[in-house]
């Protein structure tokens, strides 16, 4: 009976059957994969928020100057970019375009990482959910090392993989040498090391000899390349107190973090369904196969590398006077956040279940993004505020007063002479004024005093129109200067570009110079 059905073709056209569907499946996840990865080209023409600035900064003058520009990080970014841009150009579009492929790069290796845990459709649903996550897309695009970061993270998970079935020594040193590179790129995204290292201990705990000369290998590759590090690290301790700029973050937003979005909704209904397909099922349904071994192994591992940095994070900020639960810097946990909801996908029965997960996800978030016009923008911006103050201040050439955006010019004097080729400043860097510029703090301090007083008194003296430009945090400092200045001059707004005030101070006609203005 087999031989017959055999030569008459039942099972080879069965086979094909089954084929045609693995290939459709896979044609439906790649096309899920394609629009997810559409959502990250929203923004890609959005003006630069100042951090971006500063990265812009950084390779403003040229590669000789990277080196000295450098604060609290390692330049291994700026050094790529500014190669970029010397093939590229400095456009907006040109300057993000670098991050979107170091994030299709960490994409694949993630894939590669996931396919050492799931099968293939399971590995391209991590991949799906780490491009869908909200921090991904809006990191995809941003002129920061954000994104080079998380590439060396998933490159470090790739190849901590691999070490399960590898007693290879220079497989351990390139994973040592993966974990220090993590740092070259962002210092707060170490927190996912921990994890890292009691995941290779679960990997290789079946094979300790291995495991001994593994772990000693990739130990000193970590520590000689992570040398040069050192004295940053030893920097950035002594001032984290003069980067904090973020509140304590609520419990809410660890929690979107691990459960994004449409995630939890999406899940719910799913589940629901599940429950609905599993009474309608046959008693004589195959049972249930209990979880193995290295199932168990899997979500260990899924949930060291997504749970451990992201609350080593918010432990921190939530516990310390050092609050980095920013939206950016928990990019790092996305990864491991996704491997984490593919084994909570891979638990849907039948399989049409995972991919109703993925299908109605995949469509709600990136309805969601192409509708908003929200989408389009990245963060707040300068440009436009620039662009109003240049195009009033320049036909007479008048001053603008400007008050930083960076947290650091709350504790460290300002170069006052050197205002527009200064970091604290970056923002000129892209977005050029070729009028006078008068820097101040970001708040309303005995600094901004000292330096606005005797500019007031020179400006009601010479009877000069003025200009003075602040962000949402340096409202004070403007009403400070309205204040001052009212006997003297006319106020007027000439509007609030993205948060940014542009105030303009015009000579009222009649008036004698007052008297220096008071400290409040």
């Amino acid at each position: 009976m087999a031989e017959s059905q055999l030569a008459s073709g039942i099972e080879p056209q069965s086979l094909r059957i089954n084929q045609q569907r693995s290939w459709t499946c896979l044609v439906l996840y790649l096309l899920a994969l394609l629009a997810s990865i559409s959502t990250w080209f929203l923004a890609i023409r959005a003006p630069l928020w100042p951090d971006e600035t500063g990265a812009y900064w950084m390779i403003s003058d040229g590669v000789s100057k990277i080196w000295p520009h450098k604060s609290i990080l390692f330049p291994a970014y700026d050094y790529i970019l500014w190669s970029w841009t010397k093939l590229f150009g400095t456009s907006e579009v040109a300057l993000r375009s670098l991050s979107i492929l170091a994030t299709l790069a960490a994409a694949w290796l993630l894939y590669l990482a996931a396919r050492k845990l799931f099968d293939r459709e399971l590995a391209l649903i991590a991949v799906i959910i780490f491009c869908l996550d909200p921090i991904t897309i809006f990191e995809a695009v941003d002129v920061r090392p954000y994104t080079f970061a998380v590439l060396a993270v998933c490159l470090a998970i790739y190849l901590l993989l691999r070490l399960r079935n590898s007693r290879s020594l220079l497989l351990a040193a390139a994973f040592g040498l993966a974990a220090a590179l993590i740092l070259y790129f962002h210092l707060l995204f170490g927190t996912i090391l921990p994890a890292l290292l009691i995941a290779f201990f679960i990997l290789k705990a079946s094979d300790r000899k291995s495991l001994r000369r593994q772990l000693a290998v990739a130990l000193a590759t970590f520590t000689v390349a992570s040398l040069p590090l050192i004295p940053i690290v030893l920097y950035l301790f002594r001032t984290s107190s003069a980067r904090v700029y973020e509140k304590a973050p609520k419990l809410i937003t660890l929690l979107a973090t691990l459960a994004p979005r449409w995630m939890p909704i999406v899940l719910i209904a799913v589940a629901l369904l599940a429950l609905v397909i599993a009474a309608l099922r046959t008693r004589t349904a195959a049972p249930k196969k209990p979880p193995s071994t290295r199932d168990f192994q899997t979500i260990l591992i899924a949930a060291l590398l997504g749970l451990v940095p992201v609350l080593i994070l918010y432990g921190v900020s939530v516990g310390t006077s050092i609050h980095c639960f920013a939206f950016r810097h928990r990019l790092e946990a996305i990864p491991g956040i996704a491997l984490c909801w593919t084994w909570l996908v891979a638990r849907f029965r039948p399989p049409m279940l995972r991919r109703t997960f993925v299908f109605f996800l995949v469509a709600l978030t990136v309805f969601s993004y192409w509708s908003s016009p929200a989408a389009r923008k990245h963060g707040f911006s300068w440009k436009q505020a620039l662009q109003v103050t240049e195009q009033n201040a320049a036909p007479h050439n008048a001053p603008v007063l400007i008050c930083s955006t960076s947290v650091e010019t709350n504790y460290f004097p300002i170069p006052l002479r050197t205002a527009k080729t200064s970091r604290y400043y970056a923002q000129l860097s892209y977005y050029k004024l070729t009028v006078p510029v008068v820097p101040l703090p970001r708040k309303l301090d005995a600094q901004s005093i000292q330096i606005a007083t005797p500019f007031l008194q020179q400006a009601a003296k010479n009877r000069q129109r003025f200009f003075a430009d602040g962000y949402i945090p340096s409202y004070s400092t403007l009403q400070w200067l309205t204040a001052h200045a009212a006997p003297n001059f006319n106020v007027r707004q000439l509007g609030n570009f993205d948060g940014y005030k542009v105030l303009e101070f015009t000579p009222r006609a009649n008036t004698s110079p007052p008297a220096a203005p008071q400290k409040p």
